[in-house]
């Protein structure tokens, strides 16, 4: 009768214990990472007032909670993005939105190779956590790179998504590129309203995740 007590005793602690640890995994946050470069990271205003903050407190305002990763570097390009994917691969990662590109075109490189690069990281994301949700941010070359270079690389955004059947973003500066009052004085960079914009560019897309 004591054997059969202690068995039954067991068997309901390793139900307890399962059920919290099962709890425990559930309430884990999202962690999302933004891979991009001057546009994610917020050049010239406050960190606080970049899109990836402001889509983090959009999380929060439907209850969800998230951890948010600005992993935005000035100046940085599909190649500087490759080279810091290992360290972001360290941890676990839920959703990533990659927005490198920009600066590939603004420098006239070849988009065979931003193409690859691109690639390369939706490669080892994939390789390396399956399940990860991976969101492919589209930008537009400037119109000084002639209309051929311009079309190869927007382009390479959407083939990028089709090839991988990844949600895209057609172009992250839609509603803020060309509008002066949208962006600081370089006419590049969003400001704070650029950046609400943007933020939204990208809900209308990651937001089906929560």
């Amino acid at each position: 009768m004591f054997a059969k007590k202690t068995a039954n005793m067991l068997c309901f602690c390793a139900i307890v214990t399962l059920a919290t640890g099962f709890s425990a995994i559930k309430a884990e946050p999202m962690r999302i990472i933004f891979l991009g470069d001057s546009l994610t990271a917020g050049y010239g205003i406050d960190p606080d007032q970049a899109y990836p903050t402001l889509i983090e407190q959009k999380i929060r305002a439907r209850g969800s909670n998230a951890e948010v990763i600005n992993a935005g570097l000035s100046g940085d390009t599909s190649a500087g993005g490759l080279r810091r994917l290992n360290w972001l691969l360290r941890r676990p990662m839920d959703v990533l939105v990659l927005a490198l590109g920009a600066n590939d075109a603004l420098r006239g490189f070849d988009l065979n190779t931003t193409r690859n690069n691109l690639e390369a990281i939706i490669q080892a994301v994939r390789e390396k956590y399956p399940e990860c949700k991976i969101i492919i941010a589209g930008m537009k070359a400037p119109p000084n790179m002639g209309g051929s270079y311009g079309q190869t690389f927007e382009a390479i955004f959407t083939d990028l998504a089709e090839k991988h059947q990844l949600p895209l973003i057609e172009f992250i500066l839609e509603g803020v590129a060309g509008h002066p009052e949208k962006n600081l004085e370089d006419g590049i960079h969003p400001n704070p309203t650029g950046q609400k914009i943007l933020a939204q560019n990208v809900w209308e897309v990651l937001e089906a995740g929560f």
